[in-house]
């Protein structure tokens, strides 16, 4: 019995103590932004990219930066290589094959190009009416994201 409760106390903090990081869907933002107005915080990534893996990996298992991400924004995980269309601030954006197996979304080069090109990772913030307040195409550490995101809720 002992044994019993001890486990249901264990798996109670495991599930309360440590939450997921929500990703929004881009179609989805316009009625959350109805409901509450938020900037927004695009993480454009591939699969191929090391540093996107990285921070995929670290930064964003903090779980500060996951409550910070939850509760104070709107946080979209866009991997630049995605294929289906996508519906946004009354726009339809689509896949660009440049190659064989190879290409990158409208919506990535959108949001994502700096100096006439794009470097993974990317951070895009839009604020509350879809306009682009800020991008930075770097690795992020988690103390980095975390003065990031104290900065943006000002």
């Amino acid at each position: 019995m002992k044994k019993l409760a001890i486990l249901i106390f264990f798996f109670g903090i495991t599930s309360n103590g440590f939450c997921q990081l929500q990703s929004r869907s881009f179609e989805a933002i316009d009625s959350l932004q109805l409901i509450q107005k938020k900037k927004i915080i695009v993480f454009i990534h591939t699969d191929w990219c090391q540093y996107c893996q990285k921070m995929k990996s670290t930064t964003f298992k903090k779980q500060e930066i996951i409550q910070s991400l939850n509760s104070d924004f709107y946080f979209i995980d866009f991997n630049a290589e995605e294929k289906k269309d996508i519906s946004f601030n009354n726009q339809t954006f689509k896949y660009q094959p440049t190659g064989n197996n190879v290409g990158v979304h409208e919506l990535a080069l959108q949001l994502g190009t700096m100096n006439n090109q794009i470097v993974y990772p990317v951070l895009c913030v839009l604020n509350e009416k879809n306009e682009i307040i800020l991008q930075y195409n770097n690795y992020l550490s988690p103390k980095d994201f975390k003065l990031l995101l104290e900065k943006l809720k000002e």
